[in-house]
């Protein structure tokens, strides 16, 4: 069950960061799926297709956004930044001369940590 929600949430992250490189129709079913967490059942009712159909779509869509992912690494290289920015606050020392430096990274890190959030990342 763990591992279930783990794969949902990766997933999640992934169709936050390329769902628009996907059709209108597979996005909206994924969209439903791992942001909503509605069920098969429930999907195929509003979308007025079979349970399959949507258990199809959902494959395809988990295959396709970790193909995207492993050739485009948009989300490699966000947690890259992140990591990079946390060993640069962490290296600084703490002596009054480094402030501007610290000011900056840490402004560095809560953009894109808004970011992340505005996206829904």
């Amino acid at each position: 069950m763990a591992e279930e929600i783990l794969r949902k949430v990766d997933v999640d992250w992934l169709l936050c960061l390329y769902g628009s490189m996907l059709t209108d129709k597979q996005r909206e079913i994924a969209a439903l799926y791992f942001e909503e967490d509605y069920s098969l059942a429930e999907i195929a009712q509003q979308e007025n297709v079979s349970r399959q159909s949507v258990h199809d779509t959902l494959h395809r869509v988990e295959k396709q956004l970790r193909m995207l992912e492993e050739k485009l690494g948009l989300r490699r290289r966000l947690n890259g930044v992140e990591e990079a920015l946390r060993q640069a606050l962490d290296a600084l020392p703490k002596a009054n001369e480094t402030i501007p430096a610290r000011d900056c990274l840490e402004k560095a890190l809560r953009l894109l940590n808004d970011e992340e959030e505005t996206n829904g990342l």
